[in-house]
């Protein structure tokens, strides 16, 4: 059984954040990045 501290560890996994400059792009980007996943974001403002 997973502990569940691990539950969320995405560390060695990457993901693409859309529409990352406002709003829940960033919560999700912000989510992402703490359990160690590696991000490339995209958006249209900076």
């Amino acid at each position: 059984m997973k502990n569940s501290l691990n539950l969320f560890d995405l560390s060695g996994r990457s993901a693409i954040v859309t529409g990352a400059s406002s709003g829940l792009g960033v919560y999700f980007a912000e989510a992402l990045a703490e359990a160690g996943a590696d991000l490339v974001i995209c958006a249209r403002r900076e």
